[in-house]
């Protein structure tokens, strides 16, 4: 079954699609996700994701996101997905030297 098929089969039962919220504090750098919602479109999704984790004002910045639309990596799949690519050379700084003069590294 497509996403589609998946998205249309939900709104023939009577149910919106899923939205997942990811909102950006004043302070923060980063959108963090903050919760979920099911709205009709993308602008009902913003608006209602607005009124619902903004009440305080702390957002400056809303993402809404279709949750079909989001791909994720297994946690089955941790240890090989996230190791190291050891064998891959370029990615270590060792065969060069750094001067003195270039800091933070």
């Amino acid at each position: 079954m497509s996403e589609n098929d998946q998205v249309q089969g939900d709104q023939v039962r009577g149910e919106w699609p899923l939205y997942e919220v990811f909102l950006r504090g004043k302070r923060g750098l980063n959108h963090v996700h903050v919760g979920s919602l099911r709205a009709a479109d993308d602008q009902m999704a913003l608006r209602h994701a607005r009124d619902v984790y903004t009440r305080r004002n702390e957002g400056v910045s809303i993402w809404v996101v279709p949750s079909a639309n989001i791909v994720a990596s297994s946690p089955a799949e941790k240890d090989p997905f996230f190791a190291p690519s050891g064998d891959k050379v370029y990615r270590h700084p060792t065969f060069y030297d750094i001067p003195d003069s270039v800091p933070h590294m």
